[in-house]
């Protein structure tokens, strides 16, 4: 397992060094050795100076010129990067500070086709990622979006291939939805969300309209309708027909849509993993990607929150272990957010589960045999947030074997082969899972156990005000 710590930053990771000489660590526990990464200040990052926004097939020698120049500076400071393919704006979304839309010229064919973005039932459209409806139609100047984000990827390799053959470059995280995650952009704080809302179902542009009157249609019922009763973002469940108790959500027609849309989801992760795969075949990197933590609404019947992500998971179905599936097929990492949160921290009224959620989750992933990597969801200096992730981080302590303890007490290791998290070059994906497949990946399984708290916790608030001075001199490094 590998931590990232969120702060104001984009995963650029920052590593705490003594000379080799100096290093103590206990090769017998190394094996329980958890790196740790932590965020480059987001503000760092412009649009005039971004290196992980989009570009066309071939960069303009002035944009591989700047992000090459940032990459050679980490390596000189002797750190490791885990670059993010980011296909999303960065703004509108809980922690962000800065604004950095998707390109112009793709906003510019959304004025004449408004139907490239998510659209919610009342016909609102989110701009920060094109709707999965278009991920094969052929929009973008000849290109299907799927094409785009391959283009980018594949230029990405050939501007950074110095860097990606001395080892620099460990990680590759793509991003396949809103804020870099898997998911449908449900809860927008630009269109009025505001937590606990239950958000909204996003699939009424043209093309996912077109798409699942066609699968209705062929599933024998072409009556039927993408919901017009699941409420809007800043319902409760219990609020609306769709998701009330013994609701939409739960009839022929409900269960037959949340399957489809959550599908439809799944989909396009695979597509986009399988082109990040055939870019970065044989280099020396783990391709990873990142699925949001809902844990509001997770203890209410409906799960409402979750199914308007597009993740279905309900009591009697899980909807996170065929995402690890998909994974696994493209020797993928799945990245968790909300490790830090306990469920005493949340409002009753949000019936929020975090830690159960995550708990479910890692189960799911480490039982499909797929590394798992973790984060903070919100910034946090305290004991008990940090000894949250350490307690996710090894759930039953150091004598299991299913996770690797935190390197409580160990030396930074320059060596990962010494913790198993040597990188071998990265193999092409396996052949595609059946739907059936994936299907049967949705049976429910019982959580691996956890113990209550962890069994190496850190207290007193000394070494956090040590923390937050660190962040703050990260911070005063960029911003003068």
């Amino acid at each position: 397992m590998r931590l990232h710590h969120r702060h104001l930053l984009r995963e650029l990771p920052l590593i705490y060094r003594v000379s080799e000489g100096a290093s103590k660590y206990d090769e017998k526990l190394l094996r329980n050795y958890v790196p740790l990464y932590v965020m480059l200040p987001l503000g760092v990052i412009t649009a005039d100076n971004v290196f992980e926004r989009w570009r066309e097939a071939r960069e303009t020698a002035e944009g591989s010129k700047s992000s090459w120049s940032l990459f050679k500076l980490v390596s000189e400071c002797e750190l490791k990067i885990q670059a993010i393919m980011s296909f999303h704006q960065c703004g509108g979304n809980i922690g962000d500070v800065v604004d950095i839309p998707i390109p112009q010229w793709v906003r510019d064919i959304g004025e004449t086709d408004p139907d490239i973005f998510y659209t919610n039932r009342s016909g609102n459209r989110n701009k920060e990622y094109l709707s999965l409806g278009v991920d094969h139609r052929h929009l973008f100047g000849g290109r299907s979006a799927i094409e785009m984000y391959s283009d980018y990827m594949k230029s990405f390799r050939e501007n950074m291939a110095d860097f990606l053959e001395a080892g620099q470059i460990i990680d590759i995280e793509v991003g396949c939805g809103a804020a870099g995650e898997l998911r449908y952009p449900s809860y927008p704080e630009t269109q009025g969300w505001v937590f606990p809302g239950i958000g909204e179902f996003q699939c009424y542009d043209k093309y996912l309209k077109g798409e699942f009157k066609e699968a209705a249609k062929n599933a024998g019922h072409p009556e039927w309708e993408l919901p017009d009763d699941a409420g809007t973002y800043n319902d409760k469940p219990d609020s609306t027909e769709f998701f009330k108790q013994n609701g939409t959500y739960l009839s022929e027609k409900g269960k037959f849509f949340l399957t489809w849309y959550s599908n439809k989801l799944l989909m396009h992760g695979d597509d986009i993993l399988d082109e990040a795969n055939k870019a970065f075949v044989g280099c020396k990197v783990k391709v990873a990607t990142k699925v949001s933590g809902l844990h509001w609404w997770y203890k209410h019947h409906s799960h409402a929150a979750e199914l308007t992500a597009g993740y279905y998971n309900l009591e009697d179905r899980d909807g996170y272990r065929p995402a690890a599936r998909i994974l696994s097929r493209h020797h993928a990492v799945m990245n968790f957010t909300c490790l830090e949160m306990r469920d005493l921290e949340q409002p009753a009224e949000a019936k929020s589960g975090p830690q159960e959620l995550v708990q479910q989750v890692l189960s799911g992933a480490w039982r499909e045999k797929i590394e798992v990597a973790g984060e903070n969801a919100l910034s946090r200096y305290d004991a008990d947030g940090y000894n949250q992730i350490l307690l996710n981080a090894r759930p039953n302590g150091v004598k299991k074997t299913f996770v690797r303890k935190m390197h409580a007490d160990q030396d930074y290791c320059p060596d990962p082969s010494k913790y198993g998290h040597e990188l071998g070059p990265l193999e092409r994906s396996r052949p595609q899972i059946s739907i059936d497949d994936i299907l049967d990946a949705t049976k429910p399984i019982k959580s691996f156990p956890w113990n209550k708290q962890t069994d190496m916790p850190v207290d007193g608030a000394a070494q956090f005000d040590l923390l937050g001075s660190l962040i703050n001199g990260i911070k005063s490094i960029f911003f003068k």
